[in-house]
Parts: C-alpha cells; structure tokens; sequence
C-alpha cells in the first residue's frame, strides 16, 4: 500500500523533505534500529526491543492527543517526528498552556555519513509542519538540559528558553518558539546561515 505524504518542502540545499503518518507494526524495525542507536540516548528507549517500540507507537498512535510520523529525505525514512497537545502529555501541569500551543519531537535517524546542514533542515521541516495549521501559534519543547546540540538547533530556528523544569524522566529546558519568531528566522536566514553540527539530532 502506498502512503501519501502529509506534508512536503524543499530544501534550497537539500532537496526534497516530507512527513507520512507512521505505522507502528511496519515500521517497528526501522524504528528500533533508531531509537536503541548509542546517539539516540536522549530518546530514552536504550534498552527496548522491538516488540516493545512497537508497543510504544501503536499507544501513541491510539491516543487522541499525541501522533507520530516517519520523516523522508528525496523519498527514503530518515528521522521521526512527534507532535502532542502540551495540555494533555508531556507537560501537563508543568506549565501554562495558550491556545494553539503544540509539543513538538524530532530524531534523525543515525548515519555513518552526515550531511552538514541536515538537522537543521529537519527541525526546520518539522517546524514548518506543526505551523501549516493555521491554529498553531506557538511550539514547545522540553529538551534534556544535556542535549547541548538541539539547544543550538532550537535557537537557530527562534526558539527561547523559558525555564529550567523537572519532569518525572529528566531535567529539561521549557522552549517556546512563536509563529512570528520562526518566520523571522526563516526570513533573516537564520535558519539556513546558522553553523550546527551535523550529528544525531534529538530534541528530548
């Protein structure tokens, strides 16, 4: 069965970039083959076997607030991308929610091989996705104060950090990024000009 992308962008430098929903029970190995990578640690499935990421995405995609979606590059599956009401998972309670606020995840998948750029395109994908609904107006994350490199990567694309909180799985930093700070990163090529390196992105 063929499945249609949900979303698509080309990349000035990279080419082509998409998002098609995920399929727990077919895409469980490619998945653990991610998500149990040494670089992926902040993922926090170090030790899952398949049968057990399988069971973690067939919940996420059963539950009415969260989603997740295998990201392509010129066609092949290249990163994972979750997005969930801040309101109901992830950080209930642990900040005031607006309307039209939306959780955002993202991991490339791992590469003997990196591009220079390419994580940056793929949170700039991801952000351009969760912002094509016109009722989005902010996106926030929650980053393991740690991932050093994905704090560089928010900050490229318009993310500030809010506060330090603890969540029952790590100390992260509160990030918000508005509708209105992204399309000015993207206009001041922020986006394209800022130099991150092009490891293993994750955003927890």
């Amino acid at each position: 069965m063929t499945v249609f992308p949900l979303f698509a962008r080309t990349d000035d430098r990279l080419g082509a970039f998409a998002l098609r929903a995920l399929d727990p029970a077919a895409d469980a190995a490619l998945l653990h083959g991610w998500v149990t990578h040494p670089k992926a640690s902040f993922w926090m499935m170090q030790e899952a076997d398949e049968a057990e990421v399988a069971t973690e995405y067939r919940r996420i995609a059963e539950h009415p607030h969260h989603d997740a979606f295998i990201g392509l590059h010129e066609g092949r599956p290249a990163f994972l991308a979750e997005g969930y009401d801040p309101s109901e998972v992830e950080l209930v309670g642990l900040y005031e929610p607006r309307p039209g606020d939306v959780g955002m995840h993202f991991l490339c998948a791992p590469t003997d091989t990196p591009v220079h750029g390419f994580t940056l395109a793929v949170i700039t994908t991801v952000m351009e996705f969760c912002f094509a609904d016109p009722a989005v107006r902010r996106v926030v994350v929650e980053p393991d104060v740690r991932n050093t490199a994905v704090h560089a990567l928010n900050a490229a694309v318009g993310f500030e950090i809010v506060e330090r909180i603890a969540t029952p799985e790590k100390d992260a930093y509160l990030s918000i990024c508005t509708r209105e700070r992204f399309e000015a990163a993207c206009a001041e090529g922020a986006v394209r000009a800022t130099p991150v390196r092009a490891t293993q992105g994750v955003t927890r």
